[in-house]
């Protein structure tokens, strides 16, 4: 009987494997697959006998079918999409430091909690980060050759101007762009407007990283005359991305759903069923952020929207600016204290081999939201 028993666990935990790896009971609702950045790691995965990676965690049935046959073939690849969500997550936190809504994660599937469920201007950031952090790693993982199955973008080869020409090895944006779509997208379902702001706001994401490519150059000659140059095409820093869709956050267009013709958006064709709003307005661009319903009240704690408020954040006295503590903390006021810090200063190098420093006191005054 013990040894039946031993069986039918093994029996089971390999059904539960083949789930897993093939797709059933996956979880397609919007942006619960970001929860794969608190799972992805080199312990979860396994190489099998032709190195393909397969997804073991079971946490990993967050991934659609698609996503997950995405993967499988192209080695490699879930460490880039892990990456690119770790570095989208730091940029919002970095970006929204000093609002009131300060990027508040979780280590749940859910990664950004509630906020997700709406259709409000920091969802639209959201997505759009989220897109365009996928579409940064995997195009400059191509070109550091962790991906087997894409390259550096070799398509720029050969004369570029009078004292210089392509070459080297540019970042492969273009591979990037294309498998975000297919492996972001696909965890999209329906036809409504959520829909299609999700799918603008990742295609914004994508376009940003894309459009703010930058030519580099190497010289060559004779004691650096630099007689002519080897030029590529490298990717922006993700700084840059974060600050360019910051900037379209705070110029974000309210759309509201225009039932034109079919209902069978695609990617491509989806910008024409969303209009503004206010009709005086134009509409939106590929790289415009678009929400369709008003902010939460970040200001207080609420179950139901899931905000956290404001109630315990640093604040800056002197500030008049959104970090300042008559803004952030509501005008309900804050309260200051003062703390000891010891550090290691005045240190001196002795020859030889050893540093000594002294150990300087300083006060410095913290102020809270109540």
């Amino acid at each position: 009987m013990r040894n039946l028993a031993l069986l039918l666990g093994v029996k089971a935990a390999c059904i539960l494997l083949v789930s897993s790896l093939t797709g059933t009971g996956a979880v397609n609702n919007s942006g619960r697959w970001w929860g794969i950045v608190n799972v992805a790691s080199s312990s979860n995965l396994l190489t099998n006998s032709k190195n393909v990676q397969l997804v073991l965690d079971p946490s990993l049935a967050l991934l659609s079918r698609r996503q997950r046959r995405l993967i499988r073939q192209n080695p490699g690849i879930l460490h880039a999409i892990a990456a690119g969500l770790h570095a989208a997550i730091k940029e919002c936190k970095w970006q929204f430091r000093n609002r009131r809504w300060n990027c508040p994660t979780t280590h749940s599937p859910a990664v950004f909690g509630k906020i997700v469920n709406r259709g409000c201007r920091e969802t639209a950031f959201v997505f759009a980060i989220m897109s365009a952090g996928v579409t940064h790693a995997v195009a400059r993982s191509c070109s550091e050759g962790a991906i087997e199955s894409c390259t550096c973008d070799y398509r720029r080869r050969g004369p570029g101007g009078p004292d210089w020409h392509w070459g080297g090895c540019s970042d492969n944006v273009e591979f990037g762009r294309m498998f975000s779509r297919e492996f972001v997208d696909s965890s999209e379902r329906g036809r409504d407007l959520r829909y299609l702001t999700n799918l603008h706001n990742n295609e914004a994401g994508r376009m940003t990283v894309s459009s703010e490519m930058r030519q580099e150059c190497k010289c060559h000659g004779m004691s650096g005359s630099c007689t002519v140059r080897t030029c590529w095409m490298r990717l922006p820093s993700f700084r840059m991305v974060g600050d360019f869709l910051k900037d379209r956050f705070d110029g974000a267009s309210r759309v509201v759903y225009a039932n034109k013709g079919s209902n069978r958006a695609s990617h491509r064709a989806h910008p024409r069923h969303l209009e503004p709003e206010n009709p005086a307005h134009k509409p939106p661009s590929s790289m415009d952020l678009v929400y369709f319903e008003k902010s939460p009240n970040f200001c207080s704690y609420s179950g139901k929207t899931g905000t956290l408020g404001t109630s315990g954040r640093a604040c800056n006295s002197t500030s008049p600016g959104l970090d300042g503590c008559e803004l952030l903390c509501c005008g309900r006021g804050f309260k200051t204290r003062t703390e000891s810090m010891t550090e290691r200063c005045h240190c001196t190098f002795h020859w030889c081999c050893h540093v000594s420093c002294l150990n300087c006191t300083s006060t410095r005054t913290l102020h809270q939201c109540v």
